[in-house]
């Protein structure tokens, strides 16, 4: 799998907070710790100093924290750790969600986008949430992909957000993405397939600076139908689906066997691929890049990347958390970013 250009960027990038009680303020630490070490593009949290400092006290770790404005955090990302404030106090203890974690949180991925399409920051990327504390709160929307997209809604318009994990071994899409099995048998077609790949080939050039990106396709059914005899979602939506793609030029393979796709051999014959639902594309970059898989919406008017796991609520507070996948994403939206500009 290609990666972005590697030029380095301008603007900081907007890192959210994520679930105040879970992991998010861990990694975030932890990446920053590693700043130099890794040579980390600039970013500031849009976040809450308080919480932070309590977060860097539990683990023992060595952090200044600056407040700052967007503006003011990349002269200042070397010396301390940037905080731009979003007005919304963040009181849970780690582990422990309380009724300040969903304002806390979405307030941080708003005012994140808001400073990326106002120009202020280069990328977002966003922490860890909790679905189940957010609906708690009464959020509608099925993930973070979902909310995404509403936010770069234009003129009542939202538009299609695809959803990539995306790896230096492996890169997939699945075609549904949070819904139940049942649901996403329902929601298949031909053109969600469709508008799908297009949006995955247009990104994959130009923001991954592949000229002519391979795609596979996977089936639905084991064996990809075979034949019919196990399914006909393949012959009557897929194949349609793949016609229409070849049409307009892109290189779109299948439908194949998705347990075929997916050892060393084949992946070395695709840039990506594009899967039905949601497990049959999530287990296998799981599987190859469990610490280094980063999770990139597709499809918005700005770039948003994130680490590809949860809120580990077990272990936040602990040092335990891998701040690896974070840094990934990082890396990614930067480089991504510097791809577009």
């Amino acid at each position: 799998m290609a990666e972005p250009s590697s030029e380095r960027l301008a603007k900081p990038l907007a890192l959210t907070l994520g679930e105040p009680a879970g992991i998010g303020p861990d990694i975030t630490i932890a990446a920053w710790l590693k700043r130099g070490e890794l040579n980390l593009p600039a970013f500031y949290l849009r976040g809450e100093e308080a919480l932070i400092a309590r977060r860097a006290k539990a683990l023992g770790a060595d952090v200044r924290i600056a407040a700052v404005s967007p503006g003011e955090a990349a002269a200042a990302f070397a010396d301390a750790l940037p905080v731009v404030a979003t007005g919304e106090r963040a009181s849970a203890d780690p582990g422990k969600p309380d009724a300040s974690s969903a304002p806390a949180a979405l307030a941080s991925i708003r005012q994140a986008v808001t400073d990326v399409r106002e120009g202020r920051a280069g990328a977002v990327v966003t922490n860890p949430i909790a679905k189940s504390v957010l609906y708690r709160a009464g959020f509608r929307h099925p993930g973070h992909t979902e909310f995404l997209a509403e936010l770069a809604a234009e003129n009542g318009r939202v538009p299609q957000p695809v959803m990539m994990l995306w790896s230096p071994q492996l890169a997939v899409v699945p075609v549904t993405i949070h819904v139940s099995l049942r649901d996403a048998l329902a929601e298949l077609s031909s053109e969600l397939i469709v508008s799908t790949v297009r949006i995955v080939a247009t990104e994959l050039t130009s923001r991954f600076g592949i000229a002519r990106p391979r795609i596979a396709v996977s089936g639905l059914n084991p064996h990809a139908g075979e034949d019919g005899s196990l399914g006909h979602e393949e012959q009557t939506i897929i194949a349609p689906a793949l016609k229409v793609l070849r049409g307009d030029g892109i290189e779109a393979r299948g439908p194949l066997p998705a347990d075929t796709m997916f050892h060393a051999a084949a992946r070395k014959t695709y840039d990506c691929a594009v899967c039905m639902y949601h497990d049959q594309a999530l287990i296998p970059i799981k599987t190859v890049a469990f610490d280094d898989a980063v999770n990139v919406t597709l499809g918005l008017p700005y770039i948003r990347t994130s680490p590809d796991h949860g809120t580990a609520f077990d272990i936040a507070g602990t040092g335990k958390a891998n701040p690896a996948s974070l840094i990934a994403a990082l890396k990614l939206a930067s480089r991504m970013a510097a791809s577009r500009s």
